[in-house]
């Protein structure tokens, strides 16, 4: 594992190089995929690495996960509250709308990608000011499946957490010092109250992970995985570009 670790350190600061950047800054959720990654980056850069915590009407253990994970790894952490800046913009677009137009089924999703969204844009504002770059926090499983917002969670400069299923995320949480009750709650991507991943994905991460190595998993839920990620497959590319013939 520390090896591992190792290669993922090193490869964050040859990636930073090469981009003459200044350091790291990660979204730091109170999940255990943010709090590895929040290790990671203080391992790579101790002087040049932060974590972002940015509630939106967020669950305050999560809140209170994220700090301690803060004092695990004694990265600085700023606050960024984005509860009313979340409020104010989601309301002044639907009162945009034309009376009868706003898809009142769609307004959950809407109002989480919003958030998610809201936090890119936070910590590209944020790297800027640090002229650092900003770590993504996906892992295998949720890359496959595509559970991740467009330009919002999916929006970063790097990617070290791609090759690592959950269950390997799990592990490296454990020999970096990840607060174990952040490693094992249920997993969320506080897009709303009591959301959880499994809830939205209809299957679990052991289903994803296994299905990922080759071990047999019961068709629904292979079903599943599949369709998700052909639904998903524009995430993982660039946008279509129309060539001329």
């Amino acid at each position: 594992m520390e090896k591992i670790v190792n290669e993922i350190v090193t490869w964050l600061r040859e990636r930073t190089k090469e981009a003459n950047a200044a350091g790291l800054l990660v979204g730091l959720s109170g999940g255990i995929d943010s709090s590895v990654v929040s290790h990671l980056i203080k391992r790579a850069f101790p002087n040049d690495s932060l974590a972002v915590i940015m509630p939106i009407k967020s669950n305050p253990v999560d809140i209170e996960h994220a700090h301690k994970v803060v004092q695990s790894c004694g990265i600085k952490a700023i606050e960024v509250d984005l509860t009313e800046t979340h409020r104010v913009m989601f309301e002044t677009i639907k009162q945009s709308v034309t009376r009868g137009e706003w898809n009142a089924e769609s307004e959950r999703i809407a109002d989480a990608n919003l958030r998610a969204r809201l936090r890119m844009s936070t910590l590209y504002t944020l790297a800027a000011n640090y002229k650092y770059l900003v770590v993504g926090t996906d892992n295998k499983a949720e890359w496959f499946t595509g559970y991740f917002t467009k330009y919002g969670d999916g929006g970063v400069d790097l990617q070290p957490l791609i090759e690592f299923t959950k269950r390997e995320v799990k592990e490296l949480a454990k020999f970096l010092g990840v607060p174990e009750e952040v490693i094992e709650k249920k997993p969320s991507a506080d897009l709303w109250v009591g959301q959880t991943d499994e809830q939205e994905l209809g299957t679990t991460y052991e289903m994803i992970d296994n299905y990922l190595d080759g071990i047999a998993i019961p068709e629904k839920d292979r079903e599943i995985i599949e369709r998700l990620h052909r639904r998903t497959e524009h995430k993982r590319n660039l946008p279509p570009r129309f060539t001329f013939k």
